[in-house]
């Protein structure tokens, strides 16, 4: 079994949630990079590449480690939808969202920062939205205050009452790891969760 130390490259306490379900004993690290998309980039593309630059964020300081780097973009309509940050624009989301259908790319990267080898998978979900008043989005935010997530809505949470469809591979991927992609992933390096 590889001995290496695992390394989640987030500050996401969902994504470290998710990863403890595996029992395995991991560190957590921020890795400072700029999630902004690049000009010309497709939503896919932005995923995959912030997932790499975060896990390779961090490598310096975990130079024989097996560091994971993960990223969401949601897209509407052909335009990225962000992290919200503010009310205001979690409101513009979730109202544009309606009766509408958001995919997300989660990306995925796991790298071996002892020999460079790196594995980068994308996961896709497709998530269909009710047609909620502005009053229900309204209180949604006020308890859930989904600021830092994706397209404003936790799949994990009260969100949940504002998605009339999910259509995807692993539910995981929706709330910020996709953990069946990475147990392939760990078992290429010699990490066996069972």
């Amino acid at each position: 079994m590889n001995s290496q130390p695992l390394v989640l490259a987030s500050t996401s306490i969902y994504r470290a949630q998710l990863l403890s379900i595996l029992q395995i004993p991991f560190k957590t690290t921020a890795p400072n990079v700029d999630e902004s998309p690049l000009p010309g980039e497709t939503a896919r593309q932005t995923s995959a590449r912030l997932s790499i630059l975060k896990a390779q964020a961090v490598a310096n300081d975990y130079p024989n480690a097996l560091i994971i780097g993960s990223d969401q973009v949601a897209l509407l309509d052909g335009q990225q939808l962000g992290k919200p940050y503010t009310h205001d624009n979690a409101v513009r989301q979730l109202r544009s969202m309606r009766e509408k259908t958001v995919v997300f790319y989660t990306a995925l990267t796991l790298l071996n920062s002892g020999d460079g080898k790196m594995q980068t998978e994308i996961d896709e979900t497709k998530v269909t939205f009710r047609n909620s008043s502005d009053e229900e989005i309204e209180r949604y935010l006020l308890k859930e205050q989904p600021y830092h997530c994706a397209g404003s809505a936790k799949s994990e949470g009260l969100g949940i009452a504002l998605i009339s469809r999910i259509e995807g591979n692993d539910p995981n991927a929706l709330i910020g790891l996709p953990l069946i992609t990475l147990v392939s992933m760990l078992k290429k390096q010699g990490v066996e969760i069972l």
